[in-house]
């Protein structure tokens, strides 16, 4: 990937939206609900606090859930992204 986020950011992809709930009705575009779920695709060196680097505790290829408004969507290559602040993360997903 050519996108590398600076400083304390990361570059998210989103996990697909479920297509049938779990009692098996199957939903239409408009009623399905964004994940908060998504795939680590590349993180920043981390944040400078008093001159001093703080690494960053995501690593790219980990699933995390994140703030419901957190973010910006970014558009690159046809693929769509969203860049988030590591505190905006809120769970690691294993």
């Amino acid at each position: 990937m050519s996108l590398r986020p600076l400083n304390d950011r990361v570059i998210l992809k989103q996990l697909e939206a479920e297509e049938t709930t779990k009692g098996g009705i199957i939903l239409t575009t408009q009623s399905k609900e964004k994940p908060q779920e998504a795939e680590v695709i590349a993180v920043g060196p981390g944040a400078v606090v008093d001159g001093k680097t703080v690494p960053m505790t995501v690593e790219v290829g980990q699933k995390v859930v994140y703030s419901k408004y957190a973010g910006t969507e970014v558009k690159y290559n046809g693929e769509e992204y969203i860049v988030v602040k590591e505190s905006d993360i809120l769970a690691i997903v294993e």
